[in-house]
């Protein structure tokens, strides 16, 4: 079924094939099957706008955009309270902590670049909420020097 998902199982187009309507039959049967079974297992409010989608593969696109948007939301709003909290002490002894091994490992520096991205962001005025937002909504994240430039055209 992972086909479905992923867009390599399409859906049949070639009315001249051998057992076309048996092939659009069982495709249609899978797709409408996931679609029910991500349906039921979304919140309702997440699942109402997926009916304008056609196929599992656009329905999936569609909530991977949308979860990676709110993880970086929720990212931000932790680091605040983090912040709100004033645990800088707690931050700068990890950081002393970290191994030779883990600051060569990419995700780990990937996620360090994030982390810098959403402090910074954190601390521009709530003047530039909106360029912000629209920051954080992006896939993949910008450079904190990207982001800067930006913050200075504005």
């Amino acid at each position: 079924m992972w086909g479905y998902v992923s867009g390599t199982l399409v859906k049949p187009n070639d009315e001249k094939a051998e057992k076309y309507a048996d092939l659009l039959d069982v495709w249609e049967a899978n797709n409408s099957k996931i679609i029910t079974w991500v349906n039921n297992s979304v919140e309702h409010s997440i699942g109402t706008p997926l009916v304008k989608y056609e196929t599992a593969k656009e329905i999936w696109d569609h909530l991977a955009r949308f979860y990676m948007q709110s993880y970086f939301a929720k990212q931000y709003q932790l680091e605040s309270d983090i912040r709100a909290l004033e645990q800088k002490n707690l931050w700068d002894r990890l950081a002393f902590m970290e191994s030779a091994e883990l600051r060569a490992c990419a995700p780990y520096i990937a996620r360090g670049k994030e982390q810098c991205l959403i402090q910074f962001l954190m601390a521009i005025r709530d003047d530039f909420e909106g360029l912000r937002g629209l920051i954080l909504h992006r896939s993949p994240l910008p450079s904190v020097d990207s982001a800067v430039s930006e913050l200075l055209v504005r």
